[in-house]
């Protein structure tokens, strides 16, 4: 049965997201409506594609994923450069269905895509703009799992927007990242990954430091559960981000490690380390 995953900013407490999945079966009896996410935060794209990256692989090659943020089609008749287009992308075997808002390149990083189609005919119908997820979206997404040929409807092309992302930034002997998601469970998840933490060595001491300094964690536990109840903890999980939580800290959804320590997203996560010989360790002796 084909899949078709749904990712959005909507939330469920509208009728939003229940169109969409009308729409859908509308065009194809048989299919499987997989909610990844309706809770991304409003118009981040970034956040979209960070959490599509951390699952999309483990769905059949051959799914269909609506990313429907941000996605209103901005068409600009005098730059063609500055206008974001509804397109389709296809990355590890993975059809991407989205308003080219910055989304496919934070999706893709520095890897190489298998194909990009932007779909051109969307002024003729200005009533689409209303609703464009399921007026737009859905139908092109309907179109590739009916095995009709993308090139019918979309015309291929290279050219995709390029948004910032977040990188960390390595000094000598620190790591300066930022929080790019906070879970269900007020997890922090950062952007510095495992091979980013350790290029300075894995025998060399660290201290992380977070909210100006006012905490701080100097050791990677391998699970949650290496420390006390209600105490900090710093991991890598299963996608090698380094993640600061609280060891089953958010009873009721609440005081988790995003609430205790008053961190939001793009906050700041800096990592100083001291290697043998530096003018830390050296003080150290006197």
């Amino acid at each position: 049965m084909p899949i078709i995953t749904l990712t959005t900013d909507m939330g469920l407490k509208d009728h939003y997201v229940a169109s969409i999945k009308g729409a859908i079966l509308s065009h194809i009896e048989q299919v499987q409506i997989i909610d990844i996410t309706h809770e991304i935060q409003s118009f981040s794209s970034l956040q979209a594609a960070f959490v599509l990256q951390n699952c999309f692989e483990e769905f059949p090659k051959g799914t269909v994923h609506i990313m429907g943020v941000n996605s209103e089609p901005m068409i600009n008749l005098n730059d063609d450069s500055l206008s974001s287009y509804p397109a389709i992308m296809l990355f590890k075997d993975h059809y991407f269905v989205s308003n080219d808002n910055g989304f496919f390149s934070l999706l893709i990083g520095e890897e190489e895509h298998q194909g990009f189609w932007r779909l051109d005919d969307v002024l003729s119908n200005k009533n689409v703009f209303q609703f464009p997820t399921k007026n737009i979206l859905v139908p092109a997404a309907c179109k590739i799992l009916n095995k009709v040929e993308i090139t019918s409807f979309a015309s291929e092309t290279e050219q995709f927007q390029r948004a910032t992302t977040f990188h960390p930034i390595v000094e000598p002997n620190v790591i300066k990242g930022n929080v790019i998601h906070i879970d269900h469970f007020g997890n922090l998840i950062t952007n510095i990954k495992k091979k980013d933490f350790y290029q300075f060595g894995k025998d060399v001491p660290f201290t992380i430091f977070f909210r100006r300094k006012e905490y701080f964690i100097d050791v990677i536990s391998t699970s949650y559960s290496d420390v006390s109840n209600g105490e900090k903890v710093a991991i890598f999980n299963s996608n090698d981000y380094l993640e600061i939580a609280l060891n089953q800290g958010a009873i009721d959804r609440r005081n988790g490690a995003s609430t205790l320590f008053g961190m939001q997203i793009n906050d700041i996560i800096r990592i100083e380390y001291t290697p043998r010989g530096s003018k830390d360790t050296l003080e150290s002796l006197f």
